[in-house]
């Protein structure tokens, strides 16, 4: 079962990287394709929550020799939600009109690369699949073919093969220390490595990692790319790629790496609130919704740090369900970005209130949590921030909303119901996890046990 989200999304990309993706039928398929990956995914979930994680060795090769695929809960929550990201993404393009005959492709391959990269339990697969993706979010990047968006393309290719870099030799550096990749016994290993080499590995990695994020001062890239992409490219960078970095720094940084992730606990926590603060004030000195959302992505991923710098059961928890809400929001408002109507209306208030933590939404809680880490870490000051951070985020949100919508700039006829379809679709899980956030709160309570646990 570990193997069929993988298998589905990879074989449909192979047969629809020969076929022309602007055809509707085509585009079609690939959201089909897609749609059984995430079934499949969401499948796998439900057997991994309920009963534990699962594994299997590609080949039947010996562990240890063969690729190892590892299900658990850390993963396959963030599986799920790339998964609904690239979905409603995928199918927003394909109602708007493919301009691209391989896009319906890529995103299926960048799907295989999310997916492998989230079930993998081998530090060598991680960076094989870590660089499918990037390799398709790259390609996703130049979608458009304007002048701006080539640009942007290649300000996120070179920053990101410069992160991708040090991301290898933190690998190398990690086999030299340990003779190893599976990522459980180089938790092992790791801790009789002479402390000085570890840091330096474990920097290798932080940077790798933030700069996927997008965390102040690493963040440079972003607006720009952010702003110049299509509504569909933007929410898939934003919502699922994005996820890379929150994922990595919580599997490598407290599941692998634990005791520099302590020592570093307050760095962490001073980067993070720098990103909050920095995003905070852009955003709101920024007038046009795409370059205010791209700031706020800034912002909101300092947020992540703050919780992992927090850590513990209390922190880890919260850094997880921050960031599985943070993905929704983020695609949810870059959909509705360009689009015309009431109901688009309504869901980018849904975005608005989940972004600045106002219930009933999945951001609520995921501020709540926030809060639960500041209390346990017994600091004022941070508490203080996380209620002014999200006091900012409405502000600069409540500035959209009545520039865009109520001063009429978005007046004039509806947009094509399919496309709000998508932003309406994505605002009903926001709420949905809002009034009924068991299912989120429990799998960050699950995979914060995975990441406290024995690796």
């Amino acid at each position: 079962m570990v193997f069929v989200p993988l298998l589905l999304t990879w074989v449909a990309a192979a047969a629809l990287a020969l076929m022309d993706g602007r055809r509707r039928s085509v585009g079609w398929l690939a959201v089909g394709a897609l749609a059984a990956g995430l079934a499949a995914t969401a499948v796998l979930a439900g057997m991994v929550l309920d009963g534990g994680a699962r594994e299997t060795v590609a080949g039947d090769w010996p562990p240890g020799i063969g690729i190892v695929l590892r299900a658990d809960a850390l993963g396959v929550v963030f599986a799920v939600v790339s998964g609904v990201v690239l979905l409603a993404a995928l199918a927003y393009e394909v109602a708007a009109g493919v301009s691209s005959r391989l896009f319906p492709a890529v995103v299926l391959f960048l799907a295989t690369g999310l997916t492998g990269l989230f079930l993998t339990a081998d530090v060598f697969s991680f960076y094989v699949f870590f660089e499918l993706s990037m390799i398709a979010a790259y390609v996703l990047a130049y979608y458009g073919g304007e002048a701006r968006q080539l640009g942007a393309g290649f300000i996120f290719a070179v920053v990101n093969l410069l992160g991708s870099f040090l991301f290898l030799l933190a690998v190398a550096g990690t086999y030299h220390v340990t003779g190893t990749l599976a990522m459980e016994t180089v938790a092992q290993r790791i801790a009789g490595v002479e402390p000085n080499t570890v840091i330096l590995i474990a920097v290798g990695f932080f940077v790798a990692f933030g700069v996927k994020l997008g965390l102040f001062p690493f963040h440079f890239w972003l607006p720009t790319v952010y702003v110049s992409a299509s509504p569909s490219v933007a929410a898939m960078l934003s919502g699922a790629v994005a996820n890379i970095g929150s994922y990595g720094l919580l599997r490598f940084g407290a599941g692998i790496l634990p005791a520099e992730l302590r020592l570093g606990a307050v760095a962490l926590i001073i980067l993070g609130t720098a990103s909050i603060v920095y995003g905070a004030i852009q955003a709101v000195s920024r007038r046009t919704a795409a370059e205010v959302l791209a700031y706020s992505a800034v912002g909101q991923a300092g947020y992540v740090l703050i919780a992992l710098g927090v850590g513990g059961p209390v922190g880890l928890a919260a850094a997880v369900v921050y960031s599985l809400a943070n993905a929704l929001n983020k695609a949810l408002l870059f959909l509705s970005v360009e689009l015309r109507g009431w109901l688009v209306g309504a869901a980018f208030v849904i975005g608005a209130f989940s972004v600045a933590g106002i219930p009933p939404t999945a951001g609520f809680f995921g501020k709540v949590e926030l809060f639960r880490a500041g209390v346990a870490e017994d600091s004022v000051a941070l508490v203080a921030l996380i209620f002014l951070g999200g006091a900012v985020s409405f502000l600069y949100m409540f500035q959209i909303y009545q520039h865009d919508f109520w001063r009429g700039e978005r007046r004039g006829a509806a947009s094509p119901r399919a496309l709000r379809g998508m932003a309406v679709g994505l605002a009903v899980v926001v709420v949905t996890l809002g009034l009924w956030p068991e299912p989120l709160l429990a799998a960050g309570r699950r995979a914060a046990e995975v990441l406290m646990g024995p690796t």
